[in-house]
């Protein structure tokens, strides 16, 4: 299985909306959208170190980072310039408490994010077949169909999440959820335990990133070659400070999932690269996060939103699929899943799935695995550990 790579700015006071036809009534998020900058520079961290990294971007380490690299044996001034590219597995963080992401302004330019790979969590028949008796029938494949352009109009929330790993630049999905202890200025995003963290044989992957509304206007490649920073990330890049997955993930996650997958979600707590408004003030949407954990049987339809980057897609464009959900389960001894067809394939990983609650849109799961022929995607059920991840993020790291 997989588990799952100059144009008009948004303006302030324009109306974003997350529309899918056909998802009970309509999907549809709404939003005030604000402007594109990502406001004034911010002042440095107190304490923090600056230095130019290769390539001329500036690092910023906080003196707390700055400690816990020193406590791990790691020269700070060598990641500073490039030691980050070191990914001796005897240095390689793995535990929740050693996540470190210094910021490397313009590290993440227009042509190093379209060289990115998809982050792939490819489960095969025989790691399917673990979980029979518990999982329904396979879904009939729902071919993913092209978000509507401008993103920022269509769907505010959702974006990319770019990092690098031992194998190079990688790339997933993910979405701007809300604060509940922070109304109005979250700075979190929703995404897959597998787009932060190796599981059980790596650590936390480095230069954790995301960028809603990637390619605003879901330009194709041959038209990007040229294409200003806007017209990429008209939200500018936004670096993730911290990041939590759950335990299950990072001692049993796997390249097929592995135990882990049906805890397979993650939060990152964001900060622009250069400015000082939260970041849902900045997008000017957020959704709530549902962790009722319903059965399959419960929900008509959950709709899942993406950047798949793996043959046949690229990466540069947004696609959704909506569908009936079913169980899924790669082994009776672990919780299971949800699983809707879908084509979308490796890229699309830690993408949200929302479905209608109350009247309004929520995220309900995030995309973890798929099959190697594309057919299907499954995602964990939110429940009481997600939301306890989720509470802790908000109330430790929120209000920074």
């Amino acid at each position: 299985m997989r588990s799952t790579r100059t144009p008009s700015a948004p303006r302030r006071g324009r109306r974003t909306v997350l529309a899918a036809t056909g998802l009970v009534a309509a999907l549809a998020l709404t939003a005030t959208a604000c402007a594109g900058s990502s406001g004034t520079d911010a002042d440095a961290e107190p304490g923090a170190t600056t230095s130019q990294a290769a390539g001329g971007g500036k690092v910023r380490i906080p003196a707390d980072l700055a400690n816990k690299l020193k406590e791990h044996g790691i020269d700070v001034d060598r990641w500073k310039n490039g030691g980050w590219k070191d990914w001796d597995k005897d240095k390689w963080l793995s535990e929740a408490k050693d996540f470190v992401n210094p910021v490397i302004e313009g590290l993440w330019k227009p042509e190093r994010m379209q060289s990115a790979k998809e982050a792939d969590k490819t489960v095969s028949t025989k790691d399917a077949a673990g979980g029979r008796g518990v999982s329904d029938p396979e879904p009939a494949p729902v071919r993913a169909a092209a978000e509507k352009t401008p993103y920022h109009k269509n769907a505010a929330p959702v974006g990319k999440v770019f990092f690098d790993s031992p194998e190079g630049p990688a790339v997933c999905s993910g979405t701007v959820i809300k604060d509940v202890n922070h109304p109005g200025k979250s700075n979190l995003v929703w995404t897959a335990g597998h787009c932060v963290h190796a599981g059980g044989s790596g650590g936390w992957y480095r230069n954790i990133v995301f960028v809603p509304a990637y390619n605003d206007l879901g330009k194709p490649e041959a038209e990007l070659s040229n294409a200003n920073p806007t017209e990429i990330a008209p939200y500018g890049n936004w670096w993730a400070d911290w990041a939590s997955t759950s335990n299950e993930w990072i001692k049993g996650g796997s390249e097929t999932g592995g135990d882990g997958a049906a805890y397979d979600y993650a939060v990152l707590h964001v900060k622009p690269e250069s400015g000082a408004k939260s970041l849902e003030e900045t997008v000017g949407a957020a959704l709530d996060v549902d962790f009722s954990a319903p059965s399959a049987t419960e929900v008509a339809k959950m709709g899942a939103w993406g950047y798949p980057a793996a043959p046949p897609y690229n990466g540069l464009k947004m696609f959704k699929c909506i569908d009936q959900p079913g169980r899924f389960s790669l082994s009776p001894s672990l919780p299971t899943m949800y699983r809707i067809g879908c084509t979308m394939t490796g890229g699309s990983s830690g993408g949200g799935w929302f479905r209608v609650q109350n009247g309004k849109t929520v995220l309900v799961s995030n995309t973890s695995i798929g099959p190697l022929d594309n057919t299907w995607l499954a995602g964990p059920q939110l429940g009481r550990e997600a939301e306890a991840l989720y509470q802790n993020m908000s109330r430790t790291y929120g209000g920074r």
